[in-house]
């Protein structure tokens, strides 16, 4: 006798490979993952605080990783995610050196050109953004946490600096004018985001939806433009064209406007398709694109 399984079942069944993918997992996926599914372990508080601990003796008095600036960027995201383990001065401390990029030269949008001016990606019309390295140093290719890669510079620069916003957002320094002025850029951008294979790439105008997230009024109440235009360009089978599945989920995400959950609901059947039976989608940054999609089926099964 066959069995027809519903497409609620199938997203149920997923996310039970994943519950049980991240059910001993004591990495700050596996505490968050827990978390999210309502079914955290006793020990988890201990876990948490003991890699509050690990990621803390792994950054420089300056506050860096290494002086790397992703690996940086991402510490202080981390750090604020498992909630600084009931002290906020590593994470103050971490959040000093990534702030001191901006301002520096080499930051997105430098040195107008015809072609930038016109696209309104120059100094003419934007500043405030982060500075991942000099101008003659190559920054490309580099890879986000969610796996993402960016091989073009501008593109690299762009992403990384909206990373950087996402953290001084996270960490509240939502005031400082410098942040004021990127945010107020992004959103003088979307008016060049008339096409989505224009002058800025998919991921590119995904990288900003992340950042743009967490702003707060007024900036915010722009939120709902920039998310509706990336919902509209999703595909039949819940992707986007030229950009990647799992980064624009954790920009939809972060969002949580009503186009972002209807996209996100949409996107269901293309992680379906894309798990794995061990409950993960590859072992491209494994954990957190699990995480991602996790969050992502959650969404999918309770907005049903």
């Amino acid at each position: 006798m066959n069995t027809v399984v519903t497409h609620s079942e199938g997203i149920e069944a997923a996310i039970e490979r994943l519950a049980e993918f991240f059910s001993t997992a004591v990495t700050r996926q596996g505490i968050l993952a827990r978390k999210a599914l309502g079914r955290p372990l006793p020990s988890d508080e201990d876990h948490r605080d003991r890699l509050v601990r690990e990621l803390r003796r792994e950054t420089r008095l300056d506050g860096s990783v290494g002086g790397a600036v992703v690996p940086t960027i991402w510490r202080a995201i981390e750090l604020m995610d498992l909630g600084h383990g009931g002290d906020q001065s590593g994470t103050i401390r971490v959040m000093g050196w990534v702030l001191g990029l901006q301002g520096q030269p080499g930051a997105f949008g430098e040195e107008c050109t015809d072609t930038r001016h016109s696209h309104k990606v120059c100094e003419h019309y934007i500043a405030g953004f982060f500075s991942p390295a000099p101008p003659n140093q190559r920054l490309a290719p580099i890879s986000l946490p969610n796996g993402k890669v960016f091989r073009a510079e501008g593109a690299a620069r762009f992403a990384t600096s909206c990373l950087a916003l996402r953290a001084a957002l996270m960490a509240g320094h939502e005031k400082r004018p410098m942040v004021q002025q990127h945010l107020e850029s992004l959103v003088l951008l979307q008016d060049v985001w008339t096409d989505w294979a224009g002058y800025f790439a998919p991921d590119m105008i995904v990288s900003a939806l992340g950042a743009m997230a967490l702003a707060p009024p007024p900036h915010r109440e722009k939120l709902p433009r920039a998310a509706a235009f990336v919902a509209e360009h999703q595909a039949k089978d819940g992707t986007w064209p030229n950009a990647d599945l799992f980064h624009t989920l954790e920009a939809l995400l972060a969002a949580g406007t009503a186009e972002a959950r209807i996209a996100i609901k949409r996107a269901a059947p293309a992680l379906l398709a894309r798990q794995r039976p061990d409950g993960t989608f590859g072992s491209t940054a494994q954990e957190e694109r699990a995480l991602i999609g996790l969050r992502a089926l959650l969404i999918a099964i309770r907005d049903r």
